[in-house]
Order: structure tokens, then sequence, then C-alpha cells
């Protein structure tokens, strides 16, 4: 799990998911149960992130194996890749985590006295072992597939408006000439930084609006 846990320090929007982690680890071998409901939610969450952040609708109470699929889709893989085929076993695999859940949870669907003493037993250390290994490695290749698909566009946006900014001097220097520096204890900012950073529309705005003025 040190893996998992390299990348969510490396890609620090994904740190809420250690909590899903720490549960899996803990409960491996003493309820298994608790580690499965969390390997389930450790998918379900992935997914659900990268479709919301793609803007791909997942409809009401999606199956874990559509969640997974549709993330493979977010993340921008064609119908040709060979990543998409195998994203099917993988979604496969999610699936095949939630039914299990369901058979060794004490709490889904009820279960007798007598499974409820069984129920750890059912799944032996090693399969237990590969089970939640087999969900790290999709976690971590979601994880990575979308950030660094992703990631790598808004690192990119991020330096072609700020190039913008930098080739902007004359009006930059006229809205700091007007409005100043901006003191917060030991940071200051000027005003043209702060009108970019917060709000490059109405940045663009004024910039077009002082160039319109000069060639009058």
């Amino acid at each position: 799990m040190d893996k998992l846990r390299a990348i969510l320090d490396q890609y620090h929007r994904w740190k809420p998911l250690e909590m899903y982690i720490e549960r899996m680890e803990a409960h491996l071998e003493t309820d298994f149960s608790i580690s499965i409901e969390n390997a389930k939610a450790l998918l379900e969450s992935i997914g659900k992130e990268i479709c919301t952040c793609q803007c791909v609708p997942l409809g009401t109470n999606p199956s874990i194996n559509a969640v997974l699929k549709k993330s493979f889709v977010a993340i921008g893989y064609t119908s040709e890749e060979l990543v998409t085929q195998v994203s099917a076993s993988l979604a496969t695999i999610g699936q095949l985590i939630g039914n299990l859940r369901n058979e060794v949870s004490p709490t889904s669907h009820g279960k007798s006295l007598a499974e409820l003493q069984s129920r750890n037993s059912k799944v032996d250390l090693l399969t237990r072992e590969f089970l939640i290994d087999s969900t790290l490695i999709v976690g971590m290749f979601l994880i990575r597939a979308f950030e660094e698909r992703h990631g790598a566009l808004a690192v990119d946006e991020h330096a072609q408006a700020l190039a913008g900014y930098e080739d902007n001097e004359a009006f930059n220097e006229f809205w700091d000439d007007t409005f100043g520096e901006f003191v917060m204890g030991d940071y200051s900012y000027t005003a043209s930084e702060i009108l970019f950073n917060l709000d490059q529309q109405a940045y663009q705005t004024e910039s077009k609006a002082f160039g319109e003025v000069g060639q009058e």
C-alpha cells in the first residue's frame, strides 16, 4: 500500500483516500469485511472523482462496474486503445469485489448467527492479499492516468495564461500605479497580480479597455 500512498503524496488532491488505506490495512486479517468494504469505496471514490472532474454523468446509483468503465472514458481512452479493452477486465474486478463485500459484510442484507461466525473464513489470507493488491493496482493506474493526462493540460493552460500576464507589461504597470500593492503580513502582491489570479476575465476586460484608450 506504500506505492499508493506515494501517489497520494505526489497528487495532494487525492490525500483523503488515505482513510480507506488505513482501514484496509487495519482489518485485513481480523475482519476482512471491513477491508473489502473500503476497497470497494476506494475504487468508487476514484472513479466518481474522475467522472465529476470531466463532467461525465454517472446516473442514479451506478454500480462499481459502471463507475470504473466510465472513468476510463472520462480519462480519454478510445475504444481502439488496448487499455480500454483491459479496462473491461479491471471493471469486472471492481464488480467482483462488490459482490464479495455483500457475501462477507455483516451488515449487508443481514446474516444468520452461523453466517456471522463463518463469514471471515470464506476468504483465505492469500486470496485477501490478492484482492486488495488488485484494488490498489487499479486505483493507482486510474489516478496516474488521470493526473498525467489532465494534470499536464492544466499546467500548460496555466503557463499560457502566465505568459499572457507577462506580455502585458504596460497595463500591469498602469494598474499597479493606480491601485498599488497589497501587504498581508510577510506577503505582498501587486494589484495586477491579484486581478489576474482571481478573475482573469476581468483582467482581460480591463486590459482590453486600457489598450483601446491608448490607441485613441
